[in-house]
C-alpha cells in the first residue's frame, strides 16, 4: 500500500510539473516556445532565418495555392511588374554564345540617351568582363540594375566598329509595359494585347484607344490569352471602359473575415459602344478572369478560347517589420452574376497546379471533352444566357489547341533552342540590310518570305546541332516553322507590336474573332425576348418557392 501511494505521489508531481499534463495553449505561443527549445536545447548552431522562412512558407502551402511569403531582398523585384517600373539602364538582352546581346534599347531609357543599340554586345560592366565566362541572366541583372542616378560603365563590341565602345549609363526609372501591342485589324477593329493588370495599364491603354480610334476604330478584340492577372482595381477601371451604363455590378469579393465589398460602373467609359471580343485561354487568371467574366455576364462581348485558369482568390500584403511580406488570401471573386471565379484546391498544391495536365488527358484542350455541368453550377447573364460555376470562365465559341502541324522534329529544334537562337543570330548578322530592304514594320510584314528567305537556313542550323532531318515532319510542321522564324525575326528586328502582328497570323483565336466580328454572332448576346422572359419567369418562380420553403 505504501508503494501504491508513493507511485501516485510520484505521478501527481510529474503531472504538476507539466511533464504530462495537457492544457490547452495559443498555437503561435507553441511556435516561440520551439524556437526557444532550438535556441536553449539543440545540438548544433542554426541558421534561425533560414528555419523560419522554412516554416512561414509550409505554413503558408497548407492554407491556399495563392497565399505566399516574399523575402525581403525579393520584395522589390516581385512588385516591379505590377508597379509598372523598375530602376536600371533600359534594355533587353539575351545570353548568346556566352555573351550579353541587346536585344532592344527601350525608347527614351538612359541607354539610348547614350547611344547603345540593338545588336551590340556587352562585354564588360565595370571594368569587369563579362563575355565568356557563363553568365546567367541574374548575374547581368544584378550588374546593371541600380538605384536611380548612380552609374555603370559599359564595354560594347559593334559589328560596325572594330574597337570597344565605353558608355557611361546613369541609372534612371524605366517603365515595364502592360500592352505588347495595339494595332489596326481593319478598317475598324482595333486589337490589344494586354499582358499584366498593372498601375500603370488604364493610361497605356487610353493612349493605345485614343490612338486606334483616331484610325477608325469601332469595335475591339481584347487580347488576354496568357494573361496572369494584376491589380483588382485595374480590372474594375478596365470593364468600366466598356459598360454603358451607370451602377453595374462589375464584380464583388467577400471572405470569412472581409465583408462583401462590391465595384460598380460610373456610365462614363470611352468604349460603350461597338462589338467587343475576349480572348483567352488556360494561361488567363485573376484579373483577366475578372474582366472576361463581367463582359459575359453582362452580355457585353463575347468571350472566344479556351477555359481560364480559375484563380479567384484576393490576396492582401502584410509586411513584417523586417520589410520582408506575405500575400495572404482574404477573400474570393464573383462575377455580376454570382458565379466564383476560383476553381476548387482542396487536393493540395500539386494537384492544383497539374490542371494543365488534367486538362490535356480529359481532352478539354483538344475540344473533346465531354464533361457537363451540373445544374447546381448554373447561372444567368444579365439577358438569361446560362453560364456555368465551379471556377473559370468557359467561352462562348471554345478553340481547341491545333496539334495538326506539331511534330517531334519541331518540338527538338524549339526545346534545344536552336529556333530562338537561329532568329537572333539572322538578325545580328543581316540587320543593316533587312532594315535596308524593309524600312519600316508594314514593309517588314508584306514582304517578308520566310519560306524563300530564312527556313532552309533554320534546317540547316538544326542539322549542325546534331537533329536529324525528317522530310515527313518538317512538312507537316512547316506552318509553325514559317509562322515563328517570321514572328521572332520581327520581334529582334522590329519590336512586339510587329511580332504580334505576324504571330497573330496563325493564332486560330485571333482568326476565330475577325470573322465572328463579320458575322451575326452577337446575336448570341441578345437571345429572342420571348425567350428571355420565359426563363425570366421561371426563376422567379423558382425563389418564390425557395422563399417559401423557408417559411
Amino acid at each position: 500500500m505504501k508503494l501504491i501511494n508513493k507511485t501516485l505521489l510520484l505521478f501527481l508531481l510529474i503531472t504538476s510539473s507539466g511533464v504530462f499534463a495537457q492544457t490547452k495553449m495559443d498555437q503561435g505561443d507553441k511556435l516561440k516556445e520551439l524556437f526557444r527549445m532550438i535556441d536553449n536545447y539543440y545540438t548544433d548552431s542554426v541558421d534561425k532565418e533560414k528555419i523560419a522562412n522554412a516554416a512561414i512558407v509550409k505554413m503558408l502551402d497548407e492554407l491556399d495555392p495563392h497565399s505566399s511569403y516574399i523575402q525581403q531582398k525579393d520584395v522589390k523585384r516581385n512588385e516591379e511588374p505590377l508597379v509598372g517600373n523598375f530602376e536600371g539602364v533600359g534594355i533587353t538582352f539575351q545570353i548568346f554564345k556566352d555573351t550579353i546581346l541587346v536585344n532592344e534599347v527601350i525608347s527614351g531609357g538612359p541607354a539610348q540617351k547614350v547611344g547603345v543599340m540593338d545588336g551590340d554586345r556587352i562585354v564588360k560592366i565595370n571594368d569587369t568582363t563579362v563575355a565568356g565566362i557563363a553568365i546567367e541572366n541574374e548575374g547581368v541583372i544584378k550588374r546593371l540594375r541600380g538605384n536611380k542616378g548612380t552609374q555603370v560603365k559599359v564595354g560594347i563590341l559593334r559589328r560596325s566598329q572594330k574597337d570597344l565602345i565605353e558608355f557611361t549609363i546613369t541609372r534612371d526609372k524605366i517603365p515595364v509595359y502592360s500592352i505588347e501591342a495595339s494595332y489596326m485589324v481593319n478598317e475598324n477593329t482595333g486589337y490589344i494585347k494586354l499582358i499584366r493588370f498593372a498601375a500603370t495599364t488604364m493610361n497605356e491603354f487610353r493612349q493605345a484607344v485614343e490612338k486606334l480610334k483616331a484610325q477608325g476604330m469601332q469595335h475591339m478584340i481584347m487580347d488576354l490569352q496568357g494573361n496572369s492577372g494584376g491589380y483588382l482595381t485595374t480590372a474594375v477601371q478596365l470593364s468600366n471602359e466598356f459598360i454603358p451604363t451607370e451602377k453595374q455590378l462589375i464584380v464583388y469579393t467577400q471572405g470569412l473575415h472581409s465583408r462583401r465589398e462590391e465595384y460598380f460602373s460610373d456610365g462614363k467609359g470611352a468604349l460603350k459602344e461597338g462589338k467587343l471580343i475576349v480572348l483567352v485561354d488556360e494561361s488567363s487568371a485573376s484579373a483577366s478572369e475578372i474582366f472576361a467574366g463581367c463582359m459575359q455576364d453582362i452580355d457585353r462581348g463575347l468571350v472566344i478560347g479556351r477555359r481560364t485558369f480559375g484563380k479567384g482568390l484576393v490576396q492582401k500584403p502584410f509586411y513584417f517589420p523586417d520589410a520582408s511580406m506575405v500575400r495572404l488570401t482574404v477573400a474570393h471573386y464573383y462575377t455580376p452574376s454570382g458565379r466564383c471565379i476560383q476553381r476548387p484546391y482542396d487536393n493540395g498544391k500539386k494537384d492544383y497546379y497539374d490542371e494543365y495536365s488534367k486538362r490535356l488527358k480529359s481532352g478539354e484542350l483538344f475540344g473533346t471533352d465531354t464533361t457537363k455541368f451540373p445544374d447546381s453550377l448554373l447561372y444567368f447573364t444579365k439577358n438569361y444566357r446560362k453560364v456555368y460555376g465551379g471556377g473559370a470562365v468557359v467561352p462562348e465559341i471554345y478553340i481547341p489547341i491545333d496539334t495538326s502541324v506539331n511534330s517531334e522534329y519541331y518540338q527538338k529544334i524549339r526545346r534545344k533552342g536552336v529556333l530562338n537562337n537561329f532568329c537572333l543570330e539572322y538578325v545580328d548578322q543581316n540587320r543593316a540590310e533587312l532594315h535596308k530592304r524593309y524600312p519600316t514594320a508594314v514593309d517588314f510584314i508584306k514582304g517578308f518570305d520566310a519560306k524563300s528567305e530564312v527556313v532552309e537556313l533554320l534546317f540547316k542550323r538544326a542539322d549542325k546541332d546534331s537533329i536529324d532531318r525528317d522530310s515527313s515532319q518538317i512538312a507537316r510542321s512547316m506552318p509553325l516553322f514559317l509562322s515563328q522564324t517570321k514572328s521572332l525575326i520581327a520581334r529582334n528586328l522590329f519590336d512586339n507590336n510587329t511580332f504580334w502582328q505576324v504571330a497573330n497570323e496563325s493564332n486560330d483565336s485571333y482568326k476565330k474573332a475577325l470573322e465572328v466580328m463579320n458575322s451575326n454572332k452577337f446575336d448570341l448576346l441578345n437571345p429572342p425576348k420571348k425567350e428571355m422572359k420565359k426563363i425570366e419567369k421561371e426563376l422567379k418562380q423558382k425563389e418564390k418557392e425557395k422563399r417559401e420553403s423557408k417559411k
